[in-house]
């Protein structure tokens, strides 16, 4: 009995604890492997805002990042990107400032105007020159040159392009025919526009008040752009409001408000067809919803929309907006980043989606004068509806006038747009006025 139990525990006992053994390590390295595995893991960390970067309603503002996501991951196993949702636009700025501060910056993120000139001048973003240089596969000649310069700081690029805002001028063809008005070319005038605002600002009722404008929301900056004006030397170091040009382009507004005879025009008043011309942004025109379908069902006016007349001493031009995306200067993982970047503003299939899941326009030539925009646009218009051409949209956006870019350039064009806003409204002297306003913005600069 006892041998017996001997041999029993001599012969089955070894048997067990190599079974056991066997599975701890079979445990032990599925374990190690899996630790291993995470930590060959590469995480790219993505910077961005939720919604539409042009203030107009836009519920599909991840599709594009969240497509582009998927298809890097596939090609670079190993390599997962990550972002944070639910920032708003609003809350963009405050937020990437909190990262930058304690360190963890994305590595790649959305760069909005207000904010590029300070974080290039800060050093935040990484210089993007010998990354283009060195990539055979990168030719910047593919993007609108516009577009491309608002990511230039110092003479150095910064930041690519994601994202183009033009802005042109809406005409309501009804009214112009109305009265017997043929449409401006692409080619008109200041004297064009003054001309048709004259004839079209009336008083039909007999009432005494005017019925019917001829432009609203012209501003001083939109004449100024398109008479060939500049606000500022390029470096921010001074000012030019007593130049003839810009001088010139705020008087034309005075004279454009005087038609007016003292009513003020407001936005009611074009959605009501009463009023010939109003600039709008490419994105207003992409969500004009509200705007022109539901103004021809309700007003029945039918619009188009041209480029901005050109100034005694300029052209057509008028302003071009940009969103940016950058690299962080402190990324450890530049490769990946210039890639990721890459796909985002240099691919044309998701350069194409732009224009079916956002309001703007590609930043690629190719992609904004193609045949396939304009039938992406065209689904979004009632029955017999027309669209923009893509040539024209590329032209106002390779001719469009872009932001200075230097440090302290927002709050010197602020306070230059109230006092110059305030010398219209008040009636006060052109010349003089604008001569101490140069006083007083250049003194502000040079501080």
């Amino acid at each position: 009995m006892n041998r017996w139990y001997r041999r029993i525990r001599f012969k089955s006992v070894p048997r067990v604890f190599w079974a056991v053994l066997t599975m701890l390590l079979f445990l032990l390295l599925t374990v190690v492997f899996a630790g291993y595995k995470k930590n060959q893991e590469i995480v790219l960390e993505f910077g961005m805002f939720t919604g539409s970067n042009w203030d107009v309603a836009n519920a599909n503002s991840f599709v594009i990042i969240d497509q582009a996501i998927d298809r890097f991951e596939q090609e670079h196993p190993g390599v997962r990107i990550h972002y944070y949702s639910g920032v708003i636009k609003d809350d963009y700025s405050e937020w990437l400032s909190r990262k930058l501060l304690a360190g963890e910056e994305p590595d790649v993120f959305m760069v909005l105007s207000n904010d590029f000139n300070q974080f290039s001048s800060l050093g935040v973003m990484k210089n993007l020159d010998d990354l283009i240089r060195k990539d055979p596969d990168f030719d910047q000649e593919q993007y609108f040159s516009s577009a491309f310069r608002t990511g230039q700081y110092g003479g150095a690029q910064y930041a690519l392009p994601y994202e183009v805002m033009p802005t042109l001028m809406f005409v309501n063809k009804t009214l112009l025919t109305r009265e017997g008005i043929e449409m401006p070319d692409q080619d008109w005038t200041w004297e064009d526009l003054y001309e048709i605002c004259q004839k079209v600002t009336k008083d039909t009722d007999g009432d005494g008040a005017l019925d019917y404008f001829g432009i609203y929301n012209f501003d001083w900056m939109d004449a100024v752009c398109s008479n060939g004006g500049e606000i500022f030397k390029s470096d921010g170091s001074a000012c030019y409001f007593t130049d003839d040009r810009i001088v010139e382009s705020v008087k034309y507004i005075r004279q454009l408000n005087e038609l007016n005879q003292g009513q003020k025009v407001v936005q009611e008043d074009f959605n009501g067809g009463r009023v010939a011309f109003m600039p709008l942004t490419f994105a207003e025109y992409r969500t004009y919803k509200t705007y022109p379908y539901k103004i021809r069902r309700y007003a029945n006016f039918q619009w188009d929309c041209i480029t901005m007349p050109a100034g005694n001493q300029g052209e057509n031009l008028s302003q071009v907006d940009t969103l940016l995306m950058g690299i962080s200067a402190n990324t450890r993982k530049e490769k990946l980043a210039w890639e990721f970047l890459k796909l985002l503003t240099y691919d044309e299939k998701f350069q194409t989606d732009i224009f079916r899941y956002s309001q703007g326009a590609s930043v690629l030539k190719a992609v904004t004068q193609s045949r396939e925009m304009e039938n992406i646009l065209q689904e979004d218009m009632e029955k017999g509806d027309t669209v923009i051409s893509g040539n024209l949209l590329g032209r106002v956006i390779e001719e469009g006038h872009i932001e200075p870019q230097f440090k302290r350039y927002e709050q010197a064009l602020s306070l230059a747009d109230s006092e110059i806003n305030n010398i219209l409204e008040n009636e006060k002297s052109i010349d003089s006025s604008l001569k101490i306003l140069q006083r007083t913005v250049n003194s502000y600069l040079q501080q």
